[in-house]
């Protein structure tokens, strides 16, 4: 039997959880709801969700500051909903580990959409059953890219990346050597194409790094800083 999707929607505003739940359960999404950031972190860290849906502007505890706990212990895909739409907000919230970020007011079909690209994105929605006949493979010494099961192991053992550290690392492996700027990373993996303040990118390349590092330290130097330029891919052997 396949197993049901399940999102969290968090907000503060009962009317916008009970819009997002109906839009969502029409869709055959199993919902679950919070209305604090408290709340968000227990249900999160009790169940595996398919997605989260964290609105930003909550009282006492923020989805900013939900977004960066749950990314110590989760890769949940989580979509920010929030009604500052600068550029700044949205360069934070990538920072601390979003993989989208939706503006208020918005159409919950928008939502909808949203959710279900990052759902085909997610190795949490992956297919659970490939078989070694998977014909889209990256392999290099200490790591391999399994891209139809969005799987990734290091050394044999699994890494467990949300979707933007996924697809950071799947773009640049695509790529041996070849560097690539912050800029130039932040069209392609992000699809935003917006200058200033380029940390998300050193942020997403420190978690990638620190997640590989803990399984194996040779596949963690793969993906080397080039000062002054941006980061590339670089096989290592030993």
């Amino acid at each position: 039997m396949t197993e049901q999707i399940s999102i969290l929607v968090v907000d503060d505003e009962d009317r916008i959880r009970r819009l997002l739940k109906m839009y969502l359960e029409r869709e055959g999404y199993e919902v679950d709801e919070a209305e604090n950031g408290e709340q968000a972190i227990e249900k999160a860290l009790a169940k595996d969700y398919h997605c989260i849906l964290l609105d930003i502007m909550m009282p006492e505890k923020d989805g900013l500051e939900v977004c960066e706990e749950l990314r110590d212990k989760k890769s949940t895909p989580i979509i920010l909903l929030t009604a500052k739409g600068e550029e700044a907000n949205r360069v934070q919230g990538f920072e601390m580990g979003a993989d989208d970020y939706i503006v208020k007011p918005f159409s919950p079909r928008e939502v909808v959409l949203r959710v279900k690209a990052i759902l085909r994105r997610s190795a949490a929605f992956s297919p659970v059953n490939v078989t070694s006949s998977s014909k889209d493979l990256v392999v290099f010494p200490h790591l391999t890219i399994d891209h139809d099961a969005h799987r990734v192991s290091a050394d044999g053992v699994e890494v467990n990346l949300t979707p933007k550290e996924y697809e950071l690392l799947y773009f640049l492996a695509k790529a041996p050597d070849k560097v690539f700027d912050r800029e130039q990373l932040l069209k392609e993996v992000w699809h935003y194409d917006f200058f200033g303040d380029l940390r998300t990118v050193d942020t997403h390349v420190k978690r990638l790094r620190e997640k590989l590092n803990r399984v194996s330290e040779n596949a963690a130097k793969m993906i080397v800083t080039v000062w002054g330029v941006g980061y590339k891919f670089e096989v290592v052997n030993d």
